[in-house]
């Protein structure tokens, strides 16, 4: 959110009406956020209907009806999320129907949410007083599988950042001396990303004569990818044109007006879309929840019961009345009353994934609306997810709730035969954390896994750390350092006792196939990821492709959120298609030509990592190793390296006291920051040209400077004491590699510092210093089939042996961006260098973020990904009235600072044509050989292509393997053809099949009998037990 984002949030207050289900979605999320304060109102009593999306109501609450409210049984709970957060109940208002008690909880608010069904009357009533008071309001109902949101923040409400999106940065190649000056930048950096209209600060720019100020900016009209021209600014008079600077985007404020509710109502205008597929849904439901309103109102502000269809018929005459766009007057008439008749069928539902989705969009438009950040969502919003539903609404016998039980929402919706699928549910969630957590919070409403043959097996390697507690909400503070598995399981089943769960604290993936391995996906239903990384995703992805299971796949980034549903048969798989790799940096750059804070930060994290860890293992593996010398054959080209940094750590510089660490640090200073900045500029001056005449020091290489140490030197950009911190950093990692006892006063650091004798340096001749990769890649070359090897020899002949160091050991420091004493030395290592080639500075805040590429998980857009993927759920259970099409499932892709959203059909699986027995068979990654005849043996499995596809095997191998060839040894293939296929595989690759597998892999070469041509054949999948 951003510093000034955040401290508004925190002086700001909301109101919540209405704690069913959504009301304590978006209350969890605001408060996980850390708003100032939240006041309940709700003095209604709990219902079953409630049960299906508030996770902090029991069904004892409802039996006991113990005289409590929804928002007092709610409290104690959500005021635990956020210590911070003052959480009250509004006692004053007895009723929803009050209007004077609730129009009396404005005053002093930023923002009225309103989530359960109130008469048109109060709600206009309620928006005109937040209008006249400057008080956001927001309007939202959750109905089934169907929502609405309604934002009236006022006639002027200002965005400070419209978008989210760092401001857009650039390195100016030149500006040339014209009239506007012309802006062309380097093109290797990417496009500007600036519009017409946008404006720019400069900085650090060469040449136009000091014509343009660091403190000024400057309007930008774009005539091109990479050009610009600046308005109103004259540059012909300048002497040369600009070589080099920095280019940065301003953000400017904007201001929306927003029509109020009683406007909106009868003219709804544009309405946000969420699904092209379904352009004409919006004004549909806008049309429908007008109706279910004007019934609401006649009937004591009840909604029709679950299949009374009468009352649904009687909306539905009610739409018709009302009808003054014609929309159920095409020819599409059935479909669209099929819409209205199950909205009211299933009105009185509250949903866990519909609370859930609708949540983190609510609770994203409170915290627009208490900080000013990012555009809220002007007017209505409708969502429905009617995939989920049958053709036409179910008996009313089969929808009946029983007044008790968590299910009855969903029953109201789906029937009781699809809520018996989901108690029998076996399904792996891979990962615990932020979406984890949402998740199963979803199941134990739901009913997930809560039947006698269910059972939900989650898993999560890592520990709970406090900085996991404002988006993970099932964790507390008492929790740190527990399991997160186990801790999610534990909570989730607080909230439904007859949840089946088992928590394990293992990774999935190749080395834990003894655990998840045939035997334990054979009893699932499905995979649910909830991870971090690309890589565990893929491996999940082929076990799903291999035992074709459904994957449920989502991940966030901020604000931003995606999810992906995979069907066997039905879509391709998640590995079908990836992103790009990410771009790397250049090594000759992160050497010697950074011109971003991104190369220093990585240089200083690789500094880090080979000066406190690398040095530090390589010394633990002489001290350890019996044979140190024949351990280093294997590396010629850096045993040199190596055995001089062992030298230079464990003889040459090795510390016995602190005062020793704070020398070596200012000694390294002159070193990374002075010596070998002089040296570079030995070999390339800064008048340097190249071989075709242009300067060498131009473009993307920023000539640098050395530093001279001064220990209160303060950076203009980050306002840091790098090279103070740098010496304290350095000093005190240093000291914990060598366990000595560090510190931190300055008192100490001044006194020592002064004793320093830096030694003079002059730069030498003969350095190479590479300026092109290809060069660095050449030296790499020359170094490594140098004759080294007797030097090498001769210093660890000279090191002290291990006996004489009996029980030294020295602690390699793994970086962690956690860490503030990690941080500290990488963000002051990579602000000297920036400072070394005049790169704008960071602070260890945003360092931190850079060097951790972190863009942290929220609360709002978890929710959001969470609730999509579990609608998406309700359809692969399905239901028997009712089969579904590739069209019915959704991907997603949100953006809740915009906002935008879209759902669209997800992508087939590619096809690949064989012929077989001379008929055309079209297949996919889906598709394999199932042969399920025991564990024959290799001449019955071959006879068995001949004999069942007309196919002449040529080729079998299984992984690297191969078990079978023509060209193969004649008498090894006569003994393997009377093996059983499984002795085959254990006989060729000296492994035993674990005893949990059940199937072998294996792939095939073979040709059709007839034509004897190859054919395109997927893999055999061979059950053998």
């Amino acid at each position: 959110m951003g510093h000034e984002a955040q401290r508004r949030m925190m002086s700001s207050r909301a109101v919540v009406v209405g704690l069913s289900g959504l009301g304590v979605e978006v209350a969890k999320n605001i408060i996980l956020a850390g708003i100032s304060s939240v006041v309940l109102c709700d003095p209604e009593k709990p219902n079953s209907f409630d049960l299906g999306g508030n996770f902090y109501l029991t069904e004892q609450d409802v039996q006991q009806n113990n005289g409590k409210s929804r928002a007092e049984l709610c409290q104690n709970k959500l005021a635990e999320l956020n210590e911070y957060v003052k959480v009250e109940v509004a006692s004053q208002v007895s009723s929803l129907k009050d209007e004077a008690a609730l129009l009396n909880l404005i005053q002093g608010a930023s923002c009225v949410v309103v989530t359960v069904p109130l008469s048109t009357p109060l709600l206009c009533a309620i928006d005109e007083k937040c209008r006249a008071s400057n008080v956001c309001f927001i309007y939202s109902l959750s109905t089934g599988v169907f929502g609405k949101v309604f934002c009236d923040f006022g006639e002027s409400f200002v965005i400070s950042d419209k978008d989210g999106e760092n401001p857009a940065t650039s390195q100016v190649e030149n500006i040339l001396t014209s009239n506007p000056a012309v802006v062309k930048v380097l093109e290797d950096q990417g496009r500007h990303g600036l519009e017409t209209g946008d404006h720019v600060t400069f900085s650090r720019v060469k040449g136009l004569d000091g014509l343009l100020s660091d403190k000024a900016t400057y309007e930008v009209k774009v005539t091109g990818p990479f050009t610009f021209e600046l308005v109103n600014v004259d540059a012909s008079q300048c002497s040369e044109p600009a070589s080099q600077g920095y280019i940065t985007q301003v953000k400017t404020p904007v201001t929306m007006s927003f029509r109020s509710y009683r406007e909106a109502l009868a003219d709804h205008g544009e309405l946000m879309m969420s699904d092209f597929a379904k352009f004409d849904r919006p004004p549909l439901l806008h049309l429908a929840y007008r109706a279910l309103a004007s019934y609401a109102e006649s009937h004591d502000m009840m909604y029709p019961m679950p299949g009374d269809m009468a009352a649904a018929s009687e909306v539905l005459s009610l739409a018709k009345s009302m009808d003054t766009e014609k929309l159920l007057g095409s020819d599409n008439n059935a479909a669209a009353e099929r819409i209205i008749l199950h909205l009211s069928s299933g009105s009185r539902s509250i949903l866990s994934p519909m609370c859930a989705t609708l949540g983190g969009i609510v609770g994203q438009e409170v915290l627009k609306s208490c900080s000013g950040k990012f555009t809220p969502i002007n007017g209505f919003f409708y969502f429905d997810a009617d995939e989920c539903l049958t053709d036409s609404p179910l008996s009313s016998s089969d929808v009946s709730p029983t007044g008790t039980s968590r299910y009855d929402s969903n029953i109201a919706v789906f029937g009781k035969e699809t809520q018996q699928k989901l108690l029998d549910l076996n399904y792996l969630l891979v990962g615990a954390g932020a979406i984890g957590c949402e998740m199963l919070k979803n199941w134990a409403l739901m009913g997930v896994a809560c039947g006698e043959k269910g059972k939900i097996h989650i898993t999560d390697m890592d520990r709970i750390e406090k900085s996991n507690l404002s988006r993970q909400f099932l964790f507390r503070n008492s929790d740190i350092n527990e399991f997160k598995s186990a801790t999610a399981a534990r909570a989730a089943k607080a909230m439904n006792s007859s949840m089946n769960i088992v928590a394990y604290q293992e990774k999935v993936g190749p080395d834990t196939e003894d655990i998840f391995g045939d035997d334990f996906y054979d009893k699932l239903s499905g995979v649910c990821t909830a991870l971090d990384n690309v890589e565990a995703r893929l491996y999940v992805d082929q076990r799903c492709l291999f035992y074709r299971l459904p994957m449920l796949e989502s991940g966030t980034l901020g604000t931003k959120g995606n999810t992906q549903v995979v069907i066997p048969h039905v879509t391709e798989n998640y590995g079908a298609t990836r992103d790009p790799p990410e771009k790397s940096i250049p090594v000759c750059t992160l050497k010697n030509f950074p011109n971003q804070i991104q190369h220093t930060l990585q240089w200083a994290r690789d500094y880090f990592e080979g000066e406190f860890k690398q040095n530090a293992e390589d010394v633990n593996a002489y001290l350890s190793s019996p044979d140190y010398a024949s351990s280093l054959s294997g590396q010629q080209g850096s045993k040199l390296e190596t055995v001089m940094s062992i030298r230079k750590t464990l003889v040459d510089e090795r510390p016995v006291s602190f005062e020793d660490c704070v020398v070596w640090a200012r000694l390294k200073f002159e070193t990374l920051f002075n010596n070998q900045i002089r040296q570079l500029l030995f070999n390339f001056p800064e008048d340097q040209v190249t071989s075709s005449g242009t300067k060498f020091w131009s473009g993307s290489k920023r000539c640098p400077k050395a530093l001279i140490f001064d220990l209160n030197d303060k950076c203009e950009d980050a306002h840091m004491r790098n090279h103070f911190d740098f010496i304290v950093a350095a000093s005190n990692l240093r000291a914990h590699m060598f366990g000595i006892k560090g510190r931190t006063d300055e008192e100490y650091f001044v006194e020592v510092l002064q004793n320093v004798i830096v030694p003079d340096f002059t730069p030498k001749d003969g350095v190479k210093i590479a300026s092109t990769d290809a060069e660095a890649k050449e030296s790499e070359n020359d170094q490594a089939s140098a004759p080294a090897e007797m030097d090498a020899d001769q210093i660890l002949e000279s090191l002290p042996k291990p006996g004489e160091l009996a029980g030294f050991k020295l602690n390699p420091i793994e970086f962690d961006k956690d860490i503030d004493d990690h941080m500290l030395f990488v963000t002051a290592c990579s602000n000297l260098r920036a400072l070394n080639y005049a790169i704008p500075t960071e602070d260890t805040h945003r360092s931190r973020a850079i060097a951790g590429r972190i863009i942290p998980a929220i609360a709002t857009t978890t929710a959001l990904v969470t609730g999509l993927i579990c609608l998406e759920l309700y359809k692969i259970i399905g239901s028997s009235q009712k089969d579904l099409k590739i069209d019915a499932y959704k991907n997603g892709f949100v953006n809740l600072a915009i906002p935008f959203m879209t759902l669209s059909e997800p992508t087939p699986p590619a096809k690949t044509t064989a012929m077989l027995k001379g008929k055309k068979w079209e297949w996919t990654a889906w598709d394999s050989f199932d042969m399920n005849m025991g564990d024959i043996t290799l001449e019955e499995f071959i006879r068995f292509f001949e004999s069942e596809y007309n196919l002449d095997v040529s080729m079998i191998s299984h992984g690297v393997s191969i078990l079978f060839s023509f060209f193969a040894n004649k008498k090894k293939l006569a003994e393997r053809m009377k093996m059983k296929m499984s002795e085959v595989v254990t006989s060729v690759t000296k492994k035993d099949l674990p005893p949990n597998q059940l199937c072998i892999t294996f792939e095939i070469i073979a040709n059709d009998l007839d034509t004897d041509e190859e054919v395109e054949l997927p893999y055999v999948k061979f059950r053998f037990r």
